[in-house]
């Protein structure tokens, strides 16, 4: 549950989103939007050279990113944006798909067969040429379940590969067995892999241990801005610009050189070295950023430190950029599966749906902002933020703050002060009382934890709070042996359709009531058709339009229940420069290849 597959909410089992083998009509021209990552508006032309040193929070497990699903972390997400290239990414501030190692697509008609034409010249971090070859290659281990890499469940449409050829060096053919809504956003999920290095361990079934964090860095090759010079466990990842980097700037613009003058005035990346630091603690971290030990922080900074950085911002010691808001906001589910609390006199009231709007009228968000958040998020009531520009819909039904509403609903229940003593009790004189589990690790999330515990007793509601370690929630979560749970993860997708094992009745993290043979409420049943009729349009407005009626129906019935999402602030040493911040992580180095040394 801690981990990340390929979706903004839990990713266990990561969508299945849909691809396989169809045959193309006639073609549509849609050629890639050009590339440009030009600098932050204000920026200076960058200087050329130098180092930037970051905090990552731990070791790697390995350099491998096709690797068992339960290796793919954070600090292996930041590596593979710093070693490897996808054909076509996401600009994380604009939300736009974005030629990479693509020079240009066309699209069938009947929106099933995409051609994508690569880049001229461009060559691994070891001198090789990189072909169609190597694109195919990469696919075929992507979907390899003996590498059980949660690229496989992120790069399926319902279940099913997409069918890739590659005709000649330079053309690569993918083919969905119908429309999918996303298209070629789906390559953003897609590392490609050197095929020249890795198609023997592929063909002997041991790809999945290739490049383990005890690998000789020579033989690690890719297409992104730097390579891997060595690493040192506990310590630090040392890398060096690439040579052979493919990316070249031009006012903004980037191509491929073509001749070796062009590539000594334009070659990205700017920086000669980048080292990223192994610093556990937050409270190091601050420290060595005021020291000029760390250029930049591992993730967004705590709100406790908030003040004191700005202090320090203001005396030109450090720097601090707004990211925007959080797009995975913790939530808090009850246990809605039929089997739970069998003999349990609370499960009536605790399954119920007013049950669940009475707590949200409960809550007062903007108190829990303040106090959690110390004033940095914002108050939300669903689990689209409103950093996710695209899919936030803004007139969806609230649950104000009014705890008279809310003793109304619990009286509807049979909740009642039946002793005079502030607090509810049920027909037989039991108490209202249930438990909450949650991480004890993280303080925000038993901070948030005791907050609802303080502000639901004032509506006469007992809680427990229970922090344990996230292996035992996931235990507990499986075994539907709980009340509630107060968790989430990180995002790594804006998409809906990259979030269908959420959303869909049958799915296995449709975490409320998982894996249902049909569904359990008619309004499970109409998102599950809404769903599907959203990831099946190619139409942009229709899909937006049926994802915002899921949000409607979604807080109409309430499985879930959100407070805040945080504003994620990033902090930097004054030296750095071009770092474009953005609400998925790895929050800057997403675009390290622009990152430079003032």
């Amino acid at each position: 549950m801690g981990r990340k597959n390929r979706g903004w909410l839990f990713a266990l089992g990561a969508a299945a989103l849909a691809v396989a083998l169809a045959f193309a009509l006639r073609f549509l021209s849609v050629p890639g939007r050009q590339d440009s990552s030009p600098p932050p508006p204000g920026a200076t032309a960058p200087r050329r050279g130098g180092e930037l040193v970051v905090a990552i929070r731990s070791d790697p497990p390995t350099f491998n990113r096709y690797a068992n699903a339960q290796l793919a972390d954070n600090t292996v997400e930041a590596i593979t944006h710093l070693l490897h290239a996808k054909l076509a990414r996401i600009d994380r501030q604009t939300g736009e798909l974005v030629p990479w190692l693509a020079e240009r697509w066309t699209e069938s008609a009947d929106h099933l067969t995409y051609t994508v034409t690569l880049r001229d010249g461009v060559k691994w971090s070891d001198g090789h040429p990189f072909t169609a070859d190597d694109v195919r290659f990469s696919f075929e281990a992507a979907y390899d379940a003996r590498l059980n890499s949660s690229l496989r469940s992120s790069m399926l449409v319902r279940g099913k590969p997409l069918a890739v050829s590659a005709p000649d060096a330079r053309t690569v053919v993918l083919a969905f067995p119908s429309p999918f809504g996303p298209g070629l956003r789906i390559l953003d999920n897609m590392v490609i892999f050197p095929r020249h290095r890795l198609e023997a361990s592929l063909r002997a079934g041991t790809m999945g241990e290739a490049w383990g964090p005890s690998a000789n860095p020579a033989e690690i090759a890719g297409l992104g801005p730097f390579r891997l010079v060595s690493y040192t466990p506990a310590e630090r990842i040392v890398f060096e610009r690439n040579p052979h980097y493919f990316r070249h700037v031009a006012r903004g613009t980037s191509h491929v050189a073509r001749d070796a003058s062009h590539v000594a005035r334009d070659a990205l990346p700017y920086l000669d070295r980048l080292t990223l630091v192994v610093v556990r603690d937050q409270s190091t971290e601050v420290l060595r950023l005021l020291g000029g030990q760390v250029d930049i922080s591992a993730r967004e900074i705590r709100p406790e430190d908030y003040a004191t950085l700005r202090r320090e911002e203001s005396q030109g010691r450090v720097a601090l950029a707004d990211a925007g808001t959080g797009l995975d906001p913790n939530m808090l589910w009850f246990n809605l599966s039929p089997p739970a609390f069998r003999g349990d006199p609370r499960k009536p009231w605790l399954q119920s749906e007013t049950f669940r709007k009475a707590i949200s009228h409960a809550v007062d968000r903007k108190a829990l902002v303040d106090q959690v958040y110390l004033g940095a998020g914002v108050p939300i009531d669903g689990p689209v933020t409103p950093g996710n520009k695209e899919w936030y819909v803004e007139d969806l039904p609230r649950y104000e703050l009014d705890r008279s509403r809310a003793r109304e609903l619990l009286a509807g229940l049979g909740l009642t002060d039946r002793n005079g003593d502030g607090m509810l009790e049920d027909a037989a004189g039991r108490a209202v009382r249930f438990s909450i589990l949650t991480q004890q690790q993280d303080t925000i999330r038993m901070r948030t934890a005791s907050v609802l515990q303080e502000q639901l007793r004032q509506s006469g509601i007992a809680v427990d709070v229970v922090g344990v370690d996230p292996g035992s929630i996931v235990q507990r979560w499986a075994a539907s042996d709980y009340d509630a749970i107060y968790f989430g993860v990180e995002a790594s997708s804006h998409d809906p359709a990259n979030n269908l094992d959420f959303w869909l009745s049958s799915g296995s993290f449709h975490v409320w009531n998982a894996g249902q043979k049909s569904p359990a409420t008619e309004w499970e049943a109409r998102i599950d058709a809404l769903i599907e009729q959203q990831i099946s349009t190619t139409d942009g407005e229709e899909r937006r339009r049926l994802y915002a009626e899921v949000q409607r129906i979604f807080a109409e019935h309430l499985p879930i229940l959100y407070f805040a999402a945080p504003r994620l602030i990033v902090a930097m040493t004054p030296r750095v420069a071009n770092a474009r911040p953005a609400p998925l992580k790895p929050l800057v180095l997403w675009s390290a290849d622009t990152l430079a040394v003032k």
